[in-house]
């Protein structure tokens, strides 16, 4: 974040881009996704710890559901900033009629997990075209469908 020039109290820069063409932000972001003059908040998870204990069994852990599992997760509506994606619609200067965007947090997920968007299936080519080479056609992520309402 310090590389990327980031001061608190402004939103996050673009810290990278997924594979379906959307951008990757991290941790802040407007409180009204579609005002960019809103105020900056740490942006958080929808996801919460389950209650109660693993059902456990041949190939399943047992115990509570302490965190140790990306199972012992669920994504709960209407709790945190995004969707289940760690994800929403929103407006920024580089993009002020909005776009879908993910966010990085500070609690599970932390790193998005779901793509709302179509991943691109990279090719390989041969003589130097393609992703990185003089002819970057054909390995670069494209933007998905909209996000879903």
């Amino acid at each position: 974040m310090k590389r990327l020039g980031f001061t608190n109290g402004e939103h996050s820069a673009i810290i990278g881009w997924a594979a379906d063409g959307f951008p990757i932000y991290a941790l802040y972001g407007y409180s009204d996704p579609m005002e960019a003059s809103s105020a900056i908040e740490e942006m958080k998870t929808g996801y919460a710890l389950k209650k109660g204990e693993r059902l456990g069994g041949r190939n399943s852990p047992d115990g509570s559901y302490d965190g140790a599992f990306a199972e012992d997760y669920e994504y709960v509506g209407g709790v945190g900033t995004f969707d289940e994606c760690n994800g929403r619609f929103c407006v920024k200067p580089e993009f002020p009629s909005g776009t879908y965007a993910y966010f990085m947090t500070q609690e599970w997920p932390v790193i998005p997990r779901a793509f709302r968007g179509t991943p691109e299936q990279f090719k390989t080519f041969r003589g130097g075209e393609g992703p990185g080479g003089p002819d970057r056609r054909g390995g670069l992520p494209r933007g998905g469908p909209p996000p879903r309402q």
